[in-house]
Parts: structure tokens; C-alpha cells; sequence
């Protein structure tokens, strides 16, 4: 039933880019419009969604089967929350919310993947900074947590409905009002995994939504 359930979710994904590419094509072909920018575009942007689509289909199935490649190395959690935030400040002024981080002096350094990592605090940071309301903050919080360090992204969101928040990390479950295909947090849950950490969400109808994931801060035994 799951991988029925997966196959009808995927073919749903696809379908709209699809539709959009072969009218527009066929409507070239055909001579209704010309093949101009205004008309290539928005074939050239679909294509850009189902290729998106796919690539994290790819790292989800990888990811699940344990046979994802990361290139671990010294990694300060504090320059990889700094260089997320700045990737997303312009998006975040455009919304008119507040960015802040709170790291400790201190921190150790993490064996990971950062670039694998960083995906995952991208993906957590455009999710809170969708959901929030202007004016409302967008926080990343990290912190020493015993023999790992957990990094907590809050927003002052409307909350995850209580009916949705256990399923948040399963493949396509996304809120009514959400952008993508629902991939993001399965992606980010099996990358936080990869690397032997756990992450959770919790979340209160109008009082804003919290992910926490956490990274040991020494290698795994396993390497």
C-alpha cells in the first residue's frame, strides 16, 4: 500500500509541470504562439521542477538505503548556521521578518557532511520563513546537548495542525497552504540520520512551529 501510495504521489507531482510543458510545446509546434522567451520560460521553469523532483527522490531513496555518500569533515557549527542565515536574509527582509541565531562560544567542531547539512538547514529555514506572517522571527538556536549538539530552527508561524505534526517527515505530507512537493523534511530527517542524528517537531496551533535535530559531536564507532 505504501508504494502505491508513493507511485500515485509522484505521477501527481508530475503530472502539472508535465501538462504545461506539452501544451506549451504543442502550442509552438502548432503556431498558436511563437517560440519566444515569454513562451520557452515557463517550459525551461517546469522542466526545472520535475528535475528538482527527481534529485530528491534520488537522495531520499539513496538516503533510506544507507548507501549515501557523505564527505564528512571539521565543520563549525556556527559558520554552517551563518551561512544558512545569510542565504535566506534577503528572502526574509523581502518578507519582512526577523533572522536571529543564538550559538554559544565554544561549540566542538562536527564530522559531517556540510554541505549535506546545510541542505538541511535551508530546507528548515525557507519552510519557517514561508509560514511566517510578516513581522513575525525566524530563530536558530544551537546548543550543547550531552555528547551531541542540537540545532533548533523556531518560527512565529500558525503551527503545524495537530493531526499532520506526527506525520511531517513521511514522504509528500505538506500543509494545504504549502510550496513543493512535501519532500523536504523526509530529505532532511533521512540526512540528520545518515549522520547518526535524530530530529523532531513540535509545534502549537498559533504559537508557532519548532524542528530540532540533533548531531553527535563525535564520529560515530562505525565511521
Amino acid at each position: 500500500q505504501q508504494r502505491r501510495n508513493l507511485l500515485a504521489d509522484i505521477a501527481h507531482e508530475l503530472r502539472t509541470p508535465m501538462t504545461v510543458i506539452q501544451g506549451a510545446t504543442e502550442g509552438m509546434l502548432d503556431g498558436v504562439y511563437p517560440a519566444d522567451p515569454e513562451h520557452l520560460e515557463p517550459v525551461l521553469d517546469h522542466t526545472r521542477v520535475m528535475a528538482r523532483l527527481l534529485d530528491d527522490l534520488q537522495t531520499l531513496s539513496t538516503a533510506e538505503a544507507g548507501a549515501l555518500r557523505l564527505h564528512r569533515e571539521p565543520t563549525d557549527p556556527e559558520e554552517l548556521v551563518r551561512d544558512a542565515i545569510a542565504a535566506i536574509r534577503p528572502r526574509a527582509e523581502a518578507a519582512r521578518l526577523r533572522l536571529g541565531m543564538r550559538v554559544p562560544a565554544g561549540l566542538p567542531a562536527l564530522d559531517i557532511d556540510p554541505m549535506r547539512m546545510g541542505e538541511v538547514l535551508a530546507n528548515l529555514l525557507q519552510n519557517a520563513v514561508r509560514h511566517t506572517p510578516p513581522g513575525g522571527s525566524v530563530t536558530v538556536t544551537v546548543e550543547l546537548d550531552g555528547e551531541a549538539v542540537a540545532f533548533s530552527v523556531a518560527d512565529t508561524g500558525p503551527g503545524i495542525p495537530p493531526e499532520l505534526l506526527g506525520q511531517v517527515f513521511d514522504r509528500f505530507v505538506k500543509t494545504a497552504d504549502s510550496g513543493g512537493a512535501g519532500l523536504g523534511l523526509a530529505i532532511a530527517r533521512s540526512l540528520v540520520e545518515a549522520h547518526g542524528g535524530t530530529i523532531a517537531a513540535e509545534s502549537l496551533p498559533g504559537r508557532g512551529t519548532t524542528i530540532r535535530f540533533t548531531l553527535p559531536a563525535s564520529p560515530p564507532a562505525s565511521g
